[in-house]
C-alpha cells in the first residue's frame, strides 16, 4: 500500500496533536479529538455500508436456491465463475497501489464496485449454509468486531509488533490454504479456520489503532479523504475474513 498510509514509528500519543503546548493545549486537543472521532466514524460508516451492500447483493444473487443465478454460475463453472471469484482481489490491488494516483471519487467508485463483486463472490454461502446459521455467525462476528475495534481504539499499548506477526500469519494462511487444495485434509482445514479467526481478530484491533494514529499525519490534507476509504476497505476485509472463517464452525449445511 502507498507509503503515506503508514504512520511513522515516532509519533505523539494517540489523541495528542504535535506542536502545541501551554494553555492552548486543552482547547486544541478538544478540537483534535472531535476531528479524530469524525474521521473514524466516517471509516466505520463506509465499512458498514460496504458490508451491508455485499450481503444484499449476495442474498439477491443466490435467491432461488438451485435455480438462482449464483447456482447457474458457480455450479456449472466456467470463465465467468473465475472472473467473479478473482475480481475482488483485482479491486483491492488497484485501490491499494493506485491510491496516490486516483482521485477520492475514483476510490469511492472502486470501493462500491468491490463491495458488489464481493457480494457476487460470496453468494455461494447461501447455497451451502442455512440462512439461520449465516445470520447467527454474522451477528457473532459483528459483536466480536465491535469489541476488538473498541480495544484497538482505546488501548495505550502499542500493537505494532503484534501487527507484523499477524500479517506474517496471513501469508501463512494463504500458503496453507493452497496446500490444502491439493491434500484435502480435514484436520488442516479446521486448523486454518481456527487460526484465521484469531489472526483477523487481532488484525481488527491492530488496524483500528493504526488508522487512529494515521489521522494525526493526514488531517487537513487531501489524503485524509482517501485514507477514510482505504481504512474502510481494510476493516471490511478484517470483518469478512473473520466472518468466513467463523462460518466454518457455526454454519449448518443445507440438507
Amino acid at each position: 500500500m502507498a507509503n503515506w498510509n503508514d504512520p511513522q514509528r515516532t509519533r505523539p500519543g494517540f489523541g495528542t496533536p504535535e506542536g502545541f503546548s501551554g494553555a492552548s493545549v486543552p482547547r486544541t486537543r478538544e478540537v483534535f479529538d472531535a476531528g479524530l472521532r469524525k474521521h473514524m466514524l466516517s471509516i466505520y460508516n463506509y465499512m458498514t455500508s460496504g458490508v451491508l451492500l455485499t450481503g444484499i447483493v449476495a442474498l439477491l444473487f443466490s435467491s432461488g436456491g438451485v435455480n438462482s443465478p449464483a447456482a447457474q454460475v458457480f455450479v456449472t463453472g466456467g470463465p465467468l465463475a473465475w472472473v467473479i471469484m478473482l475480481a475482488p482481489l483485482g479491486f483491492v490491488f488497484a485501490m491499494s497501489f493506485g491510491a496516490n494516483r486516483f482521485r477520492k471519487a475514483t476510490l469511492q467508485m472502486l470501493y462500491w464496485a468491490f463491495a458488489v463483486v464481493m457480494g457476487l463472490s460470496l453468494s455461494t454461502i447461501f447455497l451451502v449454509y442455512t440462512g439461520t446459521s449465516i445470520a447467527a455467525t454474522f451477528f457473532a462476528t459483528a459483536g466480536a468486531f465491535a469489541g476488538l475495534s473498541l480495544y484497538g481504539y482505546t488501548t495505550n499499548k502499542d500493537l505494532s509488533a503484534m501487527g507484523t506477526f499477524l500479517i506474517m500469519g496471513v501469508v501463512g494462511l494463504i500458503i496453507a490454504s493452497l496446500i490444502n487444495m491439493f491434500v484435502q485434509s480435514t484436520g488442516l482445514m479446521w486448523a486454518i479456520s481456527a487460526l484465521g479467526v484469531l489472526i483477523f481478530a487481532g488484525l481488527t484491533a491492530y488496524d483500528t489503532q493504526r488508522l487512529k494514529a494515521q489521522y494525526s499525519h493526514l488531517r487537513g490534507t487531501e489524503l485524509a479523504g482517501k485514507a477514510v476509504i482505504l481504512g474502510a476497505l481494510q476493516l471490511y476485509l478484517d470483518f469478512i475474513n473473520m466472518f468466513l472463517f467463523l462460518l466454518r464452525f457455526m454454519g449448518n449445511n443445507r440438507s
